[in-house]
């Protein structure tokens, strides 16, 4: 039986940096071939980055992007890598006017392609678009037509890209008819809580449907509210797992396959006009006949650790932010520490992200700070090592409500403005990113205030609901503990009521219901588009059902400007929820 070696290289790439994203491929292409490698693939646009949003539809973005894959094909064929065969993701142009919406020739498409002997020797676009949660692929691109299936030593190999799979039929049925040994599938699929399970009971199905080895490549890293995880992975066709990479690392997973020698006919104008499923063309290409035995010691690239779903979502909220750091420039960012657990959640997140030296906070108490919120903030900055100062916003208060004498809500959102205020203050003068600390249930129901907790450039745990926050903060003191370090985040901090600490013995539970119950709505409301009537019936009492679902409606016009933050959930607020401002639907009405 033929044999393969295969290199997955998960890497993380960064949208538009064309020039840079080359030099990775280059770079693990170089990696993979030193070890051997026949085979070397990477994710979906990998040259470009993904996604690329409204600049597939910049004509000078794409033409860059076509002359970067014909120049990459001939730079590897120029330093000694041209004998590797590369599957590398691109945006290009189709070559076919498109029945849907009119679109001409030309139009973009989401690509990947076959590089080999210094030039670009197959092309596909994908073909299943997605146009749901946060993809709009159907908004930029012309599904692709064709299953590119490439003879290399001897096997044949089909080519598909991400939503491909997620479809039933297309090139998985494609690759069945046309005898593929191997179906290579590119892919930038983001990362969701408990999104890899259902990830590997899909590969395992896809490749039982497509009758042989499935090797499914995904990016990691961050951009800009997405999160990539990686998590590649190679199935046969029975289910088995070959090899799984680790979660939110870059790297590569190499392995050798053994896999059916091809029998189709080899003069590819036998069949380059045979229409499969879904009514693509199959493409077929010769780049090798000659079989490669199974070598005397096979390399086996095994399975990398997987980790608990706490560690795995507090992973995702520190590779996002550090990717949203990183790639737009910032050395540094600034958080207003105020004691409680969601600032010292984000403070943690930041430390483990960019390192303590380059997370700055503040504490900004008022005359309603209690000392023990004052404490539990220079604790977590001695705990930490992250720098950290005290401002006080009392002059500042005094002065506006000597000119204003505002009271109730007015006098409570001026704190919040103050201290939004003096935050921005330093992050003009300092130069740092300022840390939005606000939750998703805080956001679910608009309990922030404007141009106050709300300000910033970045919001990592917006997609987190409070009840989450608290298990957070345990387990990252917990793997603190048992790795022999001291927790960062005060136990106290944890353990005591949540409260703004905008009036005198103010605490959250005055005006929301508890966090377990309001979460347990707020799921089922949001992340489950439920109406009022299926969750009453799931058991909730009808006057907190219709509070929340109140308050989650009103509170659009505050969700619109708040920053971006980490998406960890399958519905989050921004990319996924998108409902109207002006609306005079309410459920039950």
């Amino acid at each position: 039986m033929p044999s393969l070696r295969l290199a997955l290289n998960q890497i993380d790439t960064t949208v538009g940096d064309i020039a840079g994203n080359g030099e990775l491929v280059v770079r693990w292409t170089r990696h993979a071939a030193e070890q051997g490698a026949h085979l070397v693939a990477f994710p979906e646009m990998a040259l470009t980055g993904y996604p690329v949003e409204d600049l597939a539809l910049r004509p000078s973005f794409v033409d860059a992007s076509r002359a970067a894959l014909v120049a990459l094909a001939e730079r590897l064929e120029a330093e000694g890598l041209g004998g590797t065969a590369v599957v590398v993701g691109y945006l290009g142009r189709s070559t076919t006017a498109s029945d849907r919406l009119g679109l001409p020739v030309g139009s973009p498409q989401n690509c990947a392609a076959l590089l080999h002997g210094g030039r670009v020797v197959t092309r596909l676009a994908k073909h299943h678009l997605p146009n749901y949660g946060v993809f709009d692929e159907f908004r930029y691109f012309v599904p692709g037509d064709t299953l590119p299936v490439f003879r290399l030593h001897g096997v044949d190999v089909a080519l598909a890209v991400c939503e491909d799979i997620w479809q039933d039929g297309g090139r998985v049925q494609a690759a069945r008819q046309a005898d593929a040994g191997l179906l290579l599938v590119v892919n930038a699929s983001p990362y969701e809580a408990d999104k890899d399970d259902a990830r590997l009971e899909l590969v395992q199905r896809r490749a039982a449907e497509a009758g042989c080895t499935l090797a499914y490549v995904n990016q990691v890293g961050g951009q800009d509210e997405l999160v990539f995880d990686g998590d590649s992975l190679v199935v046969d066709a029975s289910g088995e797992v070959l090899a799984r990479a680790p979660q939110f690392e870059e790297g590569c997973l190499l392995l050798d396959l053994e896999l059916p020698q091809a029998t189709a006919p080899t003069d590819p104008r036998e069949h380059s006009s045979r229409f499969v499923a879904d009514g693509l063309e199959v493409v077929r290409t010769v780049l090798s006949e000659d079989v490669l035995p199974v070598p005397a010691e096979p390399v086996t690239a095994g399975q990398g650790p997987r980790l608990g779903q706490l560690e795995e979502v507090y992973g995702a909220l520190v590779v996002g932010l550090r990717a949203y750091v990183q790639k737009n420039g910032f050395k540094s960012v600034l958080v207003g520490l105020s004691g409680g657990i969601d600032s010292a959640l984000v403070a943690t997140i930041a430390v483990d992200a960019i390192g303590a030296g380059n997370v700055h906070c503040v504490s900004m108490p008022s005359a309603y700070s209690s000392q023990h919120s004052r404490d539990d903030a220079a604790e977590l900055a001695r705990r930490t090592g992250l720098h950290f100062r005290t401002v006080s916003i009392e002059p500042m208060f005094d002065a506006y409500m000597d000119a204003l004498g505002l009271t109730g809500l007015a006098e409570e959102n001026l704190q919040s403005r103050l201290r939004g205020t003096l935050l921005m203050a330093i992050s003009n003068q300092e130069n740092h990113l300022v840390l939005a600390p606000g939750n998703k249930s805080e956001l679910a129901v608009g309990y922030s205030t404007l141009y106050g907790d709300s300000v910033g450039g970045y919001g990592p745990i917006k997609d987190v609901y409070k009840s989450l926050i608290f298990r957070l903060a345990r387990w990252r003191n917990q793997a603190a503990a048992e790795r022999g370090e001291t927790p960062p985040i005060p136990e106290h901090t944890i353990s005591k009521p949540p409260s703004a600490e905008l009036r005198p013995d103010q605490v959250d539970t005055d005006s929301l219901p508890d966090y377990d119950l309001l979460d347990a709505v707020l799921t089922a409301y949001v992340e489950q588009d439920k109406g009022r009537a299926e969750i009453l019936a799931e058991g909730f009492d009808p006057a907190v059902v219709d509070r929340v679902v109140r308050l989650v409606d009103t509170a659009e016009y505050k969700r619109r400007q708040y920053p971006p933050g980490t998406k960890i959930s399958s519905k989050n607020f921004g990319r996924d929820r998108r409902q109207p401002i002006t609306n005079r639907w309410r459920e039950g009405s």
